[in-house]
């Protein structure tokens, strides 16, 4: 990893998330003889929605057919299983089952099925409650889907091994340099950073949190704009992780991205309840009292935040319950492990942040949202299951850039 960023490269990639890094070494081994370098605002990779996720590789259950999230997580998960095999990073496995607890979520369960099957999720079967007590046998429901094809893996592990194959390639990361904005001329562009200027001939923005801002002063539309939600977890006490095999989530709810409170084995064996989902008062809320009174005041001062909080203010209301009671978020999970207690669980420090787009209308963005600029695109929403899709979408990301002028 480089210390000082050259003054011109052929491509700058602003993130060094793991999409970011991705792209970057997607355009790096495309073009041989061009220099890719990552700029990176933070001193090290993967340091916000990469390295702060729970580790799910996703099947694409969830994602409406023809929408580039169900087309690129199924692809992403083939190929990301593939990839961490060739470089022996640990991928699990384990699946996961999503469990239906009464009649009334049974139609849910239905069109997640319908989904999953149009868009070739593999392996994935209907279960009753004897099968699902076989695959998890402290859960509990009247009917399940089981995704076998559902794993983890430390997502800031593969973007490690992912930069390491783009140095190898001749391209560069470059850490602790934060992207101010873009200034194109002609037939080049002109990358503002902290501290000073740098001349590219394209650029890709992946800057998660931040992709909003940068796009905006690129030149593009202000709608949609990124709005941070908070999603914290606990954890099941060593001694009960049995509780758990693998996943237990529950039936979400399909007006919303978020998948509700799930248990999840993390890579490191870590049993996790959550996340919760609160407006975070910062775009790197990771400690609940970080508070950013720019970040803030922009997110509340977008149209789109307020009618979406009109629309939602019941389920505001549930998660914040979520999130100041333990008991409240271990009864949000009771209802598929009825096992589970109180004296389970303990406060987990691992906690993130979901750079969500918001339309003006209100509406919360469900799909990845990729747009251009002159020189230059802009991935300006990716939350998950953008690291699952990581390596189709840098593909999809790196045609957009050739098809740039």
């Amino acid at each position: 990893m480089n210390l000082a960023a050259p003054a011109h490269a052929d491509i700058y990639v602003v993130g060094a998330g793991i999409v970011g890094v991705a792209t970057a070494r997607e355009l790096q081994l495309r073009h041989p003889g061009a220099r890719v370098v990552v700029l990176e605002r933070e001193a090290g990779l993967a340091a916000h929605q990469s390295g702060h996720s729970s580790g799910v590789i996703h099947a694409g259950i969830y994602y409406a057919p023809g929408s580039l999230k169900a087309r690129l997580c199924v692809e992403g998960a083939r190929r990301l299983y593939e990839y961490c095999e060739e470089r022996g990073i640990a991928a699990r496995r384990d699946g996961k089952v999503i469990v239906a607890t009464s009649a009334a979520e049974l139609p849910r369960l239905d069109e997640l099925e319908r989904r999953g099957r149009a868009n070739g999720v593999p392996g994935l079967a209907r279960i009753g409650p004897d099968e699902l007590r076989a695959i998890e046998p402290h859960a509990g429901g009247i009917a399940a889907l089981h995704s076998p094809a559902t794993g983890v893996v430390d997502f800031a592990a593969v973007t490690r091994a992912l930069a390491r194959d783009l140095e190898s390639a001749g391209g560069a990361v470059i850490t602790g340099c934060e992207v101010r904005r873009l200034v194109p001329h002609g037939s080049a562009l002109t990358v503002e950073h902290d501290g000073g200027a740098l001349e590219a001939s394209r650029a890709v923005l992946c800057a998660g949190p931040w992709a909003d801002r940068l796009a905006i002063a690129a030149g593009a539309d202000p709608d949609p704009r990124v709005v941070p939600f908070r999603g914290a977890y606990l954890r099941l006490r060593p001694h009960r992780s049995d509780l758990v095999r693998a996943s237990i989530y529950p039936v979400p709810d399909p007006d919303l991205p978020f998948l509700g409170a799930h248990l999840t084995r993390g890579p490191d064996g870590t049993v996790l309840l959550g996340p919760t989902a609160l407006l975070a008062g910062a775009r790197d809320a990771y400690r609940l009292r970080r508070v950013s009174p720019h970040d803030l005041a922009e997110s509340l001062s977008w149209p789109g935040t307020r009618r979406m909080m009109r629309r939602y203010w019941r389920t505001g209301v549930v998660e914040l319950g979520r999130a100041a009671s333990i008991r409240s978020l271990v009864a949000a999970c009771r209802r598929y492990v009825p096992e589970l207690r109180r004296a389970d669980v303990e406060r987990s420090p691992h906690a993130g942040v979901r750079a969500q787009a918001i339309g003006r209308d209100g509406s919360l963005i469900d799909d990845f949202v990729i747009s251009e600029t002159e020189r230059a695109v802009h991935v300006r929403n990716a939350p998950s299951p953008a690291a699952t899709a990581a390596l189709a979408l840098a593909e999809l990301i790196a045609d957009r850039l050739d098809a740039v002028s």
